[in-house]
């Protein structure tokens, strides 16, 4: 017997993380992907324990200002992609700036400098994996996902994916499909 499962990323890493706070016994909230909010100081010794336990599931803590900018920004940019609400629709630059108030600059600049690509090709990378997934779990025309995802055209997101992974999306698609039917 087989499962194909489909997950809310931002849903499960909360899930886990807000389990793991539990497990010490620290009084927190977790508010939103990537962000806890302390209700009081925890002992090194359990901050340190905490550390640990978050590692083996690659989870780890930002401690440094432009990491945490820079994870802020991943975060804002995940959360438009992945929104029910067409947050895809609104200009990238415009939408940080004011979510994280600082210029896209300052936001671009930073961000480059820590991970060493652009906001607007994490974007990119971002996007075609959104694009994989609804086209894996969803049964959307290559239209409808262009449409959801914000591309002007099929064709230009055909071009990106194919850039990105070495295939068309229906070939791509073509391949799932073989895979599942070989894997059963």
């Amino acid at each position: 017997m087989e499962l194909y499962i489909k997950y809310n990323i931002d849903q499960m890493c909360k899930v886990l993380l807000q389990e793991q706070l539990d497990k010490f016994d620290i009084d927190c909230t977790v508010t939103e992907p990537g962000y806890v909010k302390f209700k009081e100081n925890i002992p090194m010794e359990k901050y340190n324990q905490l550390i640990d336990s978050l590692k083996q599931y690659g989870i780890e803590i930002v401690d440094n200002q432009k990491s945490i900018l820079v994870q802020k920004i991943k975060n804002a940019i995940i959360e438009m992609l992945y929104s029910d609400k067409g947050m895809q629709s609104l200009k990238i630059s415009s939408y940080l700036s004011e979510k994280l108030d600082e210029s896209y600059r300052t936001l671009s600049q930073v961000f480059s400098e820590v991970t060493f690509i652009s906001i607007e090709n994490f974007i990119i990378l971002h996007k075609i994996e959104r694009v994989k997934q609804l086209l894996m779990t969803e049964s959307l025309s290559l239209t409808e996902i262009s449409f959801m995802m914000n591309y002007s055209s099929v064709a230009y997101l055909s071009q990106q994916f194919k850039n990105i992974t070495g295939v068309t999306p229906t070939t791509f698609q073509k391949i799932m499909k073989q895979k599942r039917i070989a894997e059963k």
